[in-house]
């Protein structure tokens, strides 16, 4: 985000358990306006932001936090609607030390968790290895796209993670396989808590141009057919049926619901692709919810189709 952190920082009562908080080599941002960290520009304050230095920053504070002070993790924020009312205890932001990715060996790349997808595709396509260029449609980070096995344009995750870094909440480190990771559409099966921050792919080789080539296809396809330029959060639901490719897709069932370019205040379903959500500048994130579970009512008396949300709502409603 362009927003730098201590720009962001409200003015509030800091709960008590803030002086149990481990001493870090990272930053703590205390009231912080979670707003600025999601694409949607919507909600309230996170009671404090921690950004870890790097990895050992990262397991020190792990295994020194209280257990009872809630922990959530925020990735790039593009598949995230933090509610009006914000979110209590730490929010754990990765930043730089985390978004490296690099070739490390002939057919493997290795990327941080906090590196977006697209320059993961974009390293793929430099070392002219195929495979990842669905990754150049998707708008999030590493550690989202493993934590929802994410894809678009024909491929996902699970097509070519391999194995994967992480931290337990104890701050233990843990390497798994994608076997392990129990991954299917839209979702990642792995039950215990762990916090991403790497991830190991293997490609194909390829023809360069050819890699670019799809990679600038998808690039145009979604500037025609997705509205990549306003305040949204991505697909908002996920595909019904269990596969992206089987039956009717989300947008298809809104579409006939009677949806396209519903709003609640300046919370509108998409007229270009009505499978996602628009902030116009003034919507709260209970006008998108509100108007998100609308759209699921509508389609479910019309279809019978029960749409599950594939944007990940955190925090609590504004009170009074």
């Amino acid at each position: 985000m362009s927003t730098p952190m201590s720009q962001s920082v409200q003015h509030g009562a800091a709960p008590q358990w803030v002086e149990a908080l481990p001493e870090v080599r990272g930053s703590y941002h205390h009231q912080f306006a979670m707003a600025d960290l999601c694409w949607f520009r919507v909600g309230g304050p996170a009671d404090v932001v921690y950004l870890p230095a790097d990895v050992d920053d990262l397991a020190h504070f792990l295994a020194h936090l209280p257990a009872d002070i809630p922990l959530h993790i925020l990735g790039a924020g593009s598949n995230t609607l933090i509610r009006d009312g914000g979110v209590r205890g730490v929010v754990l932001r990765l930043g730089a030390a985390f978004g490296a990715v690099e070739q490390i060996a002939d057919r493997q790349l290795k990327a941080g968790a906090a590196a977006l997808d697209v320059r993961l595709s974009r390293a793929a396509a430099d070392a002219s290895l195929s495979g990842l260029e669905f990754y150049r449609g998707i708008p999030g980070a590493i550690g989202g796209a493993i934590a929802m096995n994410a894809g678009a344009y024909g491929g996902e995750t699970a097509d070519c993670l391999r194995k994967v870094e992480g931290l337990t909440r104890q701050g233990e480190v843990v390497e798994l396989t994608a076997a392990e990771l129990d991954l299917s559409y839209r979702h990642n099966g792995y039950a215990d808590f762990i916090i991403y921050t790497a991830a190991y792919y293997e490609a194909v080789p390829g023809d360069e141009t050819l890699i670019r080539a799809a990679m600038q296809e998808i690039s145009d396809k979604r500037k025609t057919t997705q509205p990549i330029k306003s305040r949204t959060g991505g697909s908002t639901f996920k595909n019904p049926a269990g596969t992206s490719a089987d039956g009717p897709k989300s947008w298809q069932l809104i579409d006939a619901a009677g949806c396209r370019g519903a709003r609640i205040g300046d919370a509108q379903v998409s007229e270009l692709h009505c499978n996602f959500l628009i902030n116009h500048g003034a919507a709260s994130a209970a006008d998108i919810e509100n108007l998100g579970d609308m759209v699921r009512q509508k389609v479910h008396q019309t279809s019978g189709v029960e749409l599950q949300w594939e944007i990940k709502r955190i925090g609590e409603a504004a009170h009074g």
